[in-house]
């Protein structure tokens, strides 16, 4: 490993899809706050919609997710219900219609039955006027994945899918309990292809327990043999005091940071060479992607979902635990089902948690986002469209001196360039600018840089 490298590497920062990061949101965030936040979108904004399922078939020990086992449907079906009359009180509090982009996440969405899912598509049709252009996407369990619901997405008129794949080694996968053979994967994507969902997406990990240098290698090289159009490259978090099923994992098994750096290096080498193109952090697009298309002309954004070409600037969630984003702040909704399901069912907007933007976060947010995005930013051009003066940021100029020491940022006239070289360090060169984050604290709410 580039001791360089090693030197940033075991920082625990977060990876920031959102500024201010999630932790420091407010308890107990007003509902009127929240209401009031919605009634002043503009009637003629686009609205891009998260809908959280939580439910999954199966429980993988790697995940940290908010989910649920779907081990009977009915609860599904009663999820399925709240949802309906959450997107009702939803839409009746904000002004705006149009719909531009819609993401359904989890958990697995694919776990609702094909009939509930149709229920749900069809509510928001008639509720929204979701664009004819717009992007429909799901994240999808290729092991629970059937046909029948392949084919009743494409009808649905989804055009993304992204397929959690992780690693093709058997041994990786008996260790994280989510065993799926390479043709599990391949017949889901030729079935999604067939059904008219023709933009695939694949999550692949590193650092994942048993899982070496060879074993992430055959995995890409498997991987681009179905050609999916974009790919993320996710580093393992092993957080067992907050995500319980990790326990499962043996500490001994994990790779340690040498080895983890190798992998995501080697990865992210193989998949240049097969003519994918870097984007941000941890994600590789062909060149016809829309992704790719949008870091080449500076228009790569960061949300709650990671890496997006969306650019609207009202991203509404529904269902237990999602979050929200507007221009004045972030809403996150109740994230124990039963409660959140009360509270649409006494005709609640489910808001559980928030936080309202300072200016100084507006601008810190921006910064950190196009860093993120773009690998540079101009903090003067920055700070001066903000309404504050070219040294608003000398502090942070100074906290990245060692990374300018090491060569692996330049700063230049107000202008932060982080070098190819600094790329796996770039979410410890963006925290230099949270002022949310002690630099010195290692705190177990995030995980490390590489």
């Amino acid at each position: 490993m580039d001791p360089i490298i090693a030197k940033h590497a075991s920082r625990r920062v977060p990876r920031y899809t959102s500024y201010p990061t999630a932790p420091y949101f407010s308890p107990d965030f007003p509902e009127e706050t929240w209401r009031g936040w919605l009634s002043a979108i503009p009637a003629d904004a686009g609205l891009s919609l998260y809908l959280h399922i939580p439910f999954c078939k199966k429980v993988c020990w790697y995940c940290g997710c908010n989910m649920k086992l779907a081990a009977r449907e009915q609860p599904v079906r009663d999820y399925v219900d709240t949802l309906k009359k959450e997107i009702a009180l939803l839409a009746a509090a904000v002004p705006a219609k149009r719909v531009t982009h819609i993401h359904f996440g989890g958990g697995t969405p694919t776990a609702m039955p094909v009939d509930c899912f149709r229920d749900v598509m069809a509510t928001l049709r008639a509720t929204f006027d979701v664009a004819p252009d717009a992007e429909i996407a799901v994240e999808i369990d290729p092991r629970t994945l059937e046909d029948e619901m392949a084919f009743a997405l494409g009808e649905m008129g989804f055009t993304r899918a992204s397929l959690g794949v992780q690693e093709f080694d058997a041994e990786v996968q008996k260790t994280i309990n989510r065993v799926q053979p390479f043709d599990v994967v391949r017949h889901a994507v030729e079935t999604l292809r067939a059904s008219g969902v023709t933009a695939i997406n694949f999550d692949l990990m590193y650092g994942l327990p048993n899982q070496t240098v060879d074993t992430l290698a055959a995995t890409v090289e498997r991987a681009v043999d179905l050609a999916p159009s974009r790919i993320a490259l996710f580093g393992y978090a092993h957080v067992p005091w907050m995500a319980k099923n990790q326990r499962m994992i043996p500490d001994e098994t994990l790779p340690g940071a040498a080895e983890r750096f190798e992998q995501a290096e080697l990865a992210a080498r193989l998949l240049v060479q097969h003519g994918y193109e870097r984007i941000g952090l941890d994600h590789f697009g062909l060149p016809s992607d829309p992704l790719t298309h949008a870091a080449r002309a500076g228009r790569l954004r960061r949300n709650f979902q990671g890496y997006t070409d969306d650019v609207s600037e009202h991203l509404l969630g529904l269902g237990a635990t999602s979050i929200a984003q507007v221009p004045q702040g972030y809403g996150q909704n109740i994230a124990e089902t039963g409660a959140w399901a009360r509270a649409v069912e006494a005709g609640r907007l489910p808001v559980h948690r928030g936080l309202a933007l300072k200016a100084d976060d507006v601008l810190r947010r921006a910064v950190i986002e196009r860093l993120m995005c773009d690998m540079e930013v101009d903090l003067a051009a920055a700070a001066f469209a903000h309404g504050e003066t070219p040294g608003y940021f000398a502090a942070e100029i100074d906290a990245l001196r060692p990374f300018v020491d090491d060569g692996l940022v330049a700063v230049e006239q107000g202008r932060v360039r982080v070098d190819p070289r600094g790329r796996p360090a770039l979410r410890a060169i963006a925290a230099a600018f949270d002022a949310y984050l002690d630099p010195e604290a290692q705190t177990a709410r995030h995980a490390v840089a590489v």
